[in-house]
């Protein structure tokens, strides 16, 4: 019993470990100077195709949402009028 216990504990060390098996690239710098390039483009557009991907449905909503709640605040502004 106590035999299995060790066992196991060893296994389980061997396992959980806190060095890293993959060696990745480090990319931190290269995105550091892509962003950090003065070339007139506004930041949320330096990621390329996914920033925009990403900015133009959300601009597209707010402007959407904007108009939706000021044609709610004129609707509520100037009720219909019942005969």
């Amino acid at each position: 019993m106590f035999q299995n216990r060790l066992t196991l504990h060893q296994i389980a060390q061997r396992t959980i470990s806190t060095t890293s098996q993959r060696h990745f690239e480090n990319k931190v710098p290269e995105k550091q100077k892509l962003f950090q390039e003065d070339n007139g483009v506004p930041v949320h557009l330096k990621g390329r195709a996914a920033g925009a991907l990403l900015y133009r449905p959300t601009m597209g909503l707010r402007v959407g949402g904007t108009a939706y709640a000021i044609y709610m605040l004129v609707m509520a502004a100037f009720p219909k009028k019942q005969n």
